[in-house]
């Protein structure tokens, strides 16, 4: 079975997984945001699907919506809100060697994580 976590924020679902690469679907409830982060070994694509936000990399900020795509390279810090009132839904495919939670490097989080 693949993996399925609550979060403070919202929850995620691991659809696909193999040697190189995990899907996940990203559920982001309103007003409530990810932490401000980057991983070392791995990038990450997102494609929105459902709801509104802003995103947030290296410092820069810009709105999103169903149907944006969204590339973080390796190592950028990387953020995503959600500014709406419904749910915000993403897939995140996430491309490199390694892809656990332990290479997730906070360095601000509205959770105290």
């Amino acid at each position: 079975m693949l993996e399925k976590s609550e979060r403070p924020w919202g929850r995620y679902e691991v659809l696909q997984e193999g040697a190189t690469y995990k899907v996940k679907s990203i559920h982001v409830s309103p007003g409530k945001r990810l932490s401000y982060q980057r991983h070392q070994k791995r990038s990450e694509h997102w494609y929105i699907t459902d709801g509104s936000g802003e995103v947030t990399l290296n410092g820069e900020v810009q709105k999103v919506a169903r149907g944006s795509i969204v590339e973080i390279p390796q190592g950028m810090l990387h953020r995503i809100s959600n500014t709406g009132n419904a749910e915000l839904i993403f897939i995140e495919v996430q491309t490199g060697s390694y892809f656990g939670e332990d290479d997730i490097e906070r360095v601000e989080d509205d959770f105290g994580r």
